[in-house]
């Protein structure tokens, strides 16, 4: 059976610049990992990398709405690939509900409970390094999160 972790946070900046954040490679360093290969694009594979952690990954975008929806997939090729749904709910034009859901945890697995608390962690500290970005201008948060 499929298991997924979500989590919700309010950003206090109008939708398009919350997904602006996310798809422009030029941002995502002030938060995320350190560089985006490319714009996020429907149909593109990204190459993410986190310099500090020396780690790299690829995402594969499956589905991009504009200023509410992007769904990727992410996973090592031998590991468990699990999807990524970012929705963004616009409540006026200077807030904006983002919601990030992940799954395809797999029950059978072990070790699930302690990968989704590790992903429910990952998420918490990604949303909270984004909030302080759009909102204050802090870029120096992301990369400090020690496991």
């Amino acid at each position: 059976m499929d298991k997924h972790i979500t989590t919700k946070f309010k950003i206090l900046k109008a939708v398009n610049e919350v997904f602006e954040a996310i798809v422009d490679p030029a941002k995502i360093g002030n938060y995320w990992f350190s560089s985006s290969s490319e714009r996020w694009e429907k149909g593109k594979t990204i190459t993410l990398k986190y310099d500090e952690y020396e780690a790299e990954g690829n995402i594969e975008i499956l589905e991009m709405d504009t200023n509410s929806k992007i769904v990727f997939s992410w996973g090592a090729e031998n590991d468990e690939v699990t999807l990524v749904t970012i929705t963004l709910s616009e409540l006026d034009n200077e807030s904006t509900i983002i919601e990030i859901t992940e799954s395809g945890f797999k029950e059978e697995d072990p070790t699930i409970v302690a990968k989704m608390v590790g992903q429910k962690g990952g998420w918490v500290y990604m949303l909270s390094c984004l909030k302080s970005y759009l909102e204050n201008g802090i870029n120096d948060l992301r990369a400090s999160l020690i496991h």
